[in-house]
């Protein structure tokens, strides 16, 4: 698709003129229905195009075939002396490093020129892939954004306005001493040990020797979407409802960076659903897992009053009020998803979720009555401790569900579909589950090269036995996630930065997967499947979350002795350390 025809219908598109303005480029490495539907990604443009000195253009990753131009004039990367990156995704890294290629630019922060220039830009990184670990992609950015946008773009585009009169080198440590959130990767050093992990991280003494996130405290309007298109993966006007989450789920990275969660008010989120479209008839809520019922009752009031449709990624089982079940109904949503997460109540207890069978028999039943036929359950397989028992039990949870909602969808004259998804479990950083191995093996599994093999074979046979468990029965889809494709993901979310050239081998196609961690001798199994100590130094720990790693360790035991936490409560929380209380 060509670029003019990917704008034809695009809401919200901003265009400026260059002469005297500076020129930003905004890459995001995935395709345009994927980018436009990517609310980080459309509130970074919003707000580096609001400063009238500055013009900001789109890069998205183009279609096979197409040169890589900007969506808004067709110019080429090298025009711009300024490239920001939006990252959310592992699987995104290679194409970023081949997009940079792509773009005429040196993809290595080293290889570009101390002046910076149009051909030679200041390349600036951001988005929860980077400050989650902003490792892997150290090599390709001159600087990267740690926490979220807002506190930091406007003294960042003061600090660059100038950047013609200063060198690289100077405006970079100026940038990483004076602004918070600010991490230029080429001062800070690292050590190994022989056997991969890191020994030290060296900071020269005008920096600070861990770089603290920055985060929004509080929004007088909810962040929404700017950009609406049909090409959009997701179709909908979407509104934030808050940051972060209270549950604490152990696996889940969002829980923890975005620490300490933060809902914005009811009237914040109706101020920006009074901003939509007035053609923006399907409003996608973001957070409503973690909303209050109140809030949630009021946003659904209001919607069913203006006539919108509602829709989400998945719904907390256990929170679904009758006002927002009948706003549900009302919506004509072809499906609901409930993520369980875990296979078994055991499971659901070590990874802290907190849901019981009992909450998932009775939303299915519920949702199923109020006319909404097809369900989506959503598990994860390879978390430790798993067994055949674990398993055994998702087999019986789904035979339960079936048996609850096929008699309600025939009385409804209506067949009721279940679809049970699959995902492999990846650990992520800064969750109380970095330390354990991809695929669940136990920590005295093998060598990480033979983890490597048994990991990917363990999770496959899983998946075999559930395919087999489920295959005789009517009205039951299953998606399955490949494990080759969740390594990959697990490789580079804790790797460091040694893997970029690795990554730039990878998105060039000059090499597979495989046969670029070969070629730079970098072992997906000492990356990805071995278990990591209590005190050893984690390469992302070159940037501070304000939790305490001692609390990640403690949360991982408490998982293991099967011993839930309660959900966050910032007023009166005195362990993880992000709100002041604990001590280090």
């Amino acid at each position: 698709m060509v670029v003019s025809s990917l704008l034809a219908n695009e809401i919200g598109t901003i265009r400026k003129k260059w002469k005297d303005r500076l020129p930003v480029a905004l890459i995001y490495p995935n395709t345009y229905p994927v980018a436009v539907s990517n609310l980080g990604f459309q509130l970074v443009y919003s707000l580096l195009n609001r400063d009238e000195a500055v013009v900001c253009e789109r890069f998205v990753y183009p279609d096979r075939g197409q040169d890589l131009r900007s969506l808004e004039s067709s110019r080429p990367l090298a025009d711009f002396p300024l490239v920001f990156g939006s990252i959310s995704f592992e699987q995104d890294y290679p194409r970023l490093a081949a997009m940079l290629a792509a773009g005429n630019i040196p993809p290595m922060a080293a290889d570009r020129a101390e002046e910076i220039r149009p051909g030679q830009p200041l390349v600036v990184l951001g988005g929860v892939g980077v400050f989650l670990n902003p490792e892997p992609l150290a090599q390709f950015a001159d600087l990267m954004v740690i926490g979220e946008a807002e506190p930091v773009l406007a003294p960042l585009m003061a600090a660059l306005a100038d950047y013609g009169g200063v060198s690289r080198h100077r405006l970079l440590l100026s940038i990483g001493a004076e602004i918070p959130g600010c991490y230029a990767p080429a001062f800070y050093r690292f050590s190994w040990k022989d056997d991969g992990r890191v020994s030290s991280i060296e900071a020269p003494p005008e920096l600070p020797a861990r770089v603290a996130r920055v985060i929004t405290p509080a929004m007088e309007r909810a962040s929404h979407s700017t950009l609406l298109s049909p090409e959009a993966e997701l179709g909908m006007y979407m509104v934030e409802l808050g940051r972060g989450c209270s549950r604490g789920c152990r696996f889940c990275a969002a829980g923890f960076i975005y620490r300490p969660p933060r809902l914005w008010s009811s009237e914040a989120v109706l101020q920006a659903l009074a901003d939509r479209p007035s053609s923006a008839g399907r409003i996608g809520l973001l957070g409503m897992e973690m909303a209050d019922s109140a809030t949630v009752d009021r946003i659904a009031a209001h919607l069913g009053e203006s006539g919108c449709a509602l829709s989400f990624s998945s719904l907390r089982a256990d929170r679904i009020s009758e006002q927002t079940l009948a706003l549900l109904a009302a919506s004509n949503l072809k499906s609901v998803a409930i993520a369980a997460d875990g296979a078994s109540e055991r499971l659901r207890t070590l990874i802290n979720k907190g849901l019981r069978e009992d909450d998932l028999l009775n939303a299915a039943e519920r949702l199923v009555a109020a006319g909404i036929f097809h369900l989506k359950l959503y598990v994860m397989i390879g978390l430790p401790t798993e067994t055949r028992d674990d398993l055994d039990e998702l087999v019986r949870l789904v035979e339960r569900l079936q048996a609850r909602i096929l008699p309600l969808g025939r009385a409804r004259g209506r067949v009721s579909v279940l679809t049970l998804s699959i995902n492999c479990f990846v650990p992520k950083p800064w969750t109380p589950f970095q330390y354990c191995a991809f695929g669940g093996l136990a920590a005295t599994a093998s060598t990480a090269e033979a983890g490597l093999s048994q990991a990917l074979l363990a999770l496959k046979e899983k998946i075999r036995y559930l395919r087999t468990m489920f295959s005789k029965k009517a009205n039951l889809g299953l998606k399955v996630d490949h494990p080759e494709q969740a390594l990959q993901q697990a490789v580079f979310a804790r790797a460091d930065r040694r893997i970029g050239p690795a990554l730039l081998d990878m998105g060039t196609g000059r090499r597979s997967f495989k046969q670029a961690l070969k070629h730079h001798r970098l072992d997906g199994g000492q990356i990805a499947v071995r278990w990591r100590d209590r005190d050893e130094l984690m390469c992302w720990q070159v940037i501070d979350h304000a939790i305490r790693i001692d609390y990640l360790w403690e949360e991982y035991q408490r998982a293991l002795r099967g011993r839930p936490t309660n959900p966050c409560e910032p007023a009166v929380c005195s362990r993880c350390g992000v709100c002041g209380h604990a001590t280090a």
